[in-house]
């Protein structure tokens, strides 16, 4: 059963054939085992019409990608990044590139640049600083 409320249905509906077809229940044989033996089948018979009834009607048509709306708001986001990248200093722009875009750690930034990792450190914060700051200016969200 797909959840609590289906096993709740399931097992009223279950009952409501036990108490139906109660005159014809074997009393020389388990009373459990009967009554699992319905419960089963109706378990079987919901599922069944499930099925069916999923090929017969059609599901909404979810595209699970972004709107529209999204996408242009996406562009317009990448746009202005670009553009306050191209603005940044040339020794701040080649930090934040070879740590997020290239996925160097700060000790392969200090080896390819030839600065201690503490320079390295303190240029990736104040280019994301400085960053932000020209993202802003140019009409983004912080």
């Amino acid at each position: 059963m797909a959840s609590d409320e289906d096993a709740r249905d399931a097992t009223q509906d279950t009952l409501v054939k036990v108490l139906r077809k109660l005159d014809q229940y074997d009393p020389t044989r388990p009373f459990a085992t009967w009554v699992f033996g319905i419960a089963r089948n109706t378990c079987i018979d919901e599922f069944r019409r499930r099925k069916r009834r999923s090929w017969d009607e059609p599901g909404e048509v979810v595209d699970p990608g972004p709107s529209p709306l999204q996408e242009v708001s996406e562009a317009r986001r990448a746009e202005r990044l670009e553009q306050a990248l191209e603005r940044l200093a040339p020794l701040y722009r080649e930090v934040l590139a070879l740590y997020h875009f290239e996925h160097l750690k700060y000790t392969e930034i200090a080896d390819v640049l030839d600065i201690p990792i503490g320079t390295v450190m303190n240029r990736i914060f104040r280019a994301r600083k400085k960053l932000r700051a020209i993202y802003v200016e140019l009409g983004g969200e912080p």
